[in-house]
């Protein structure tokens, strides 16, 4: 059973790893008009980029250890 697990195991593998190409729209699909004001139409490419919105980078330090924390003048009681 070993025998036969193994080999179907890495097979699978290879099989996952896929051919990397660029990518491009289905026969018959175009990719989609150019945004409103811009002259370019976008690649596949820049459609798969990110927004710096849409992952942000951590820009807060993580505390080590616990420190007291500063006043904040506008942590005011409601009224």
């Amino acid at each position: 059973m070993r025998r036969i697990l193994a080999p179907l195991a890495l097979a699978a593998a290879l099989v996952g790893c896929g051919q990397k190409s660029d990518l491009e729209p289905l026969p018959g699909q175009t990719l989609p008009p150019a945004p409103y004001g811009s002259e370019v139409r976008p690649g596949p490419q820049d459609l798969l980029e990110l927004d710096p919105q849409a992952a942000p980078e951590r820009s807060v330090e993580l505390r080590k250890r616990s420190e007291e924390r500063e006043d904040d003048p506008f942590d005011l009681p409601p009224e």
